[in-house]
C-alpha cells in the first residue's frame, strides 16, 4: 500500500477476530519496520511488551475497563520507555557513525539529559508515539487494522508486567483482522483551524 493510501486508510478498529493469529514472521516485520521511526540523538527509548499470555492479556483486559480490543485482537503491543535510554552506554546508538560524529553527540546526549526529569519524559514520550504511527501504518500496508490505546490503570499494567523503575508506559497498541470496519469519522477539524503561520495573533 501506498504511504498516502495507508494513512488516509487506518482507523483504530474496536472489534477483532479472535481466532486470528499474526505469525511469528509478521510479528518479527512490524516490529523491525517500526524500529525504522526517529528518536532524538537516535536514543530509541521504546521497548515494546508483546503480550502472549491468554491468562496475562485478561488481566490487562480487566485493568483496561473489559475493552474486548485487548484479548480479541491477535497482537497487544505494550509500548514502554527507558527514560534512561541516554545514560546506557550512549556510543552505541552512534557506533555507525564516523569518529568525528560520534565525539561530537555521545558527550551532548549526556549533558543534554542531565538532571532533566521532564525532558526525559517527554522525549520518551515523543519517542514512542512515532513508534506508534509507524507501527500502526505498517500494520495497515500488511492487511490489519490497529487501535491505540491509553484507557487502561496505567499503574496496575505496570505491575501486571512487572515494569522497571526509570521505564514509562506510553500506550498499547493492538493489531488484528477486523470483524466489522471502524465507524465514519467523527468529525475532521479544517486545516484553516488548525493551521498557524509563524506566531498566534
Amino acid at each position: 500500500m501506498e504511504t498516502l493510501k495507508a494513512i488516509e486508510a487506518r482507523r483504530s478498529v474496536k472489534s477483532y477476530d479472535p481466532d486470528h493469529q499474526m505469525t511469528d514472521e509478521e510479528i518479527n516485520k512490524l516490529l523491525t519496520y517500526t524500529l525504522l521511526s526517529p528518536t532524538a540523538f537516535n536514543i530509541q527509548h521504546w521497548r515494546f511488551v508483546v503480550v502472549k499470555d491468554p491468562e496475562l492479556r485478561q488481566k490487562i483486559r480487566e485493568a483496561s475497563w473489559n475493552q474486548a480490543q485487548v484479548t480479541d485482537a491477535s497482537l497487544l503491543v505494550v509500548i514502554c520507555a527507558d527514560m534512561k535510554s541516554w545514560q546506557k552506554d550512549p556510543m552505541r546508538y552512534w557506533q555507525n557513525a564516523p569518529e568525528p560524529v560520534q565525539q561530537a553527540l555521545v558527550p551532548m546526549i549526556l549533558s543534554f539529559y542531565k538532571n532533566e526529569e521532564q525532558l526525559e519524559r517527554d522525549e520518551a514520550q515523543r519517542s514512542c508515539g512515532m513508534a506508534a504511527q509507524t507501527m500502526m501504518l505498517v500494520a495497515k500496508d500488511m492487511g490489519y487494522d490497529t487501535c491505540p490505546m491509553d484507557g487502561f490503570d496505567f499503574e496496575k499494567v505496570a505491575d501486571l508486567i512487572n515494569l522497571p523503575e526509570d521505564f514509562l508506559i506510553s500506550m498499547f497498541v493492538v493489531v488484528g483482522k477486523p470483524v466489522r470496519p471502524a465507524n465514519e469519522r467523527g468529525g475532521q477539524l479544517s486545516l484553516d483551524e488548525v493551521l498557524i503561520y509563524d506566531r498566534f495573533e
